[in-house]
């Protein structure tokens, strides 16, 4: 990273006539170059945010709130295109059991897509570079949303998971 440094020359009070047009005009000049300077590195933060890659937050597991969200630190993680059932529903506290079992107090990287739901980001954790949201599904608590994950997880899901578990309405694929 490289850190611009702008050095602003001090004009002296010229006794002459006209002395103050070149200090208001060298003022001016500053403001001017101040401004592009500022402008410049603001173009440039944002265009490099645009085009970076996902975040990627490395972590260890220090709570589960059920089968498709985490915390990292404390910071909550909802798993991009899972759906486990809620607390309430039949397997949610064995989809939060799995889960708690699977990851908790271990080392997890998550590749954050940028987008936010409720407190909660959004992202695809692995652990030891398995896919955590691929787990909880293939052990049939959980489902594919495909919505959200492009039918990324329907591959993994266990025959009669979906009789068990209902998925929500948000994850069906909207209709043209």
């Amino acid at each position: 990273m490289r850190l611009l440094r702008l050095n602003r020359k001090k004009c002296s009070p010229r006794t002459a006539k006209g002395g103050s047009k070149i200090r208001a005009s060298r003022q001016t000049i500053f403001k001017v170059e101040l401004k592009f300077v500022l402008s410049t590195i603001l173009a440039l933060l944002i265009s490099s945010t645009a085009l970076a890659d996902p975040t990627v937050l490395e972590g260890q597991v220090t709570k589960v709130r059920d089968g498709d969200t985490i915390e990292v630190g404390r910071i909550p993680i909802r798993l991009n295109g899972v759906s486990a059932p809620e607390m309430k529903e039949p397997l949610g506290p064995q989809s939060k059991d799995f889960m708690t079992d699977l990851v908790m107090g271990k080392r997890v990287s998550c590749e954050l897509n940028g987008e936010k739901t409720h407190d909660r980001l959004v992202g695809v954790c692995y652990l030891d570079g398995q896919d955590i949201g691929a787990t909880v599904i293939a052990n049939g608590l959980a489902l594919d949303c495909p919505r959200y994950s492009g039918g990324r997880y329907a591959e993994y899901e266990v025959e009669g998971a979906a009789a068990k578990i209902t998925l929500p309405g948000y994850c069906q694929l909207k209709t043209q």
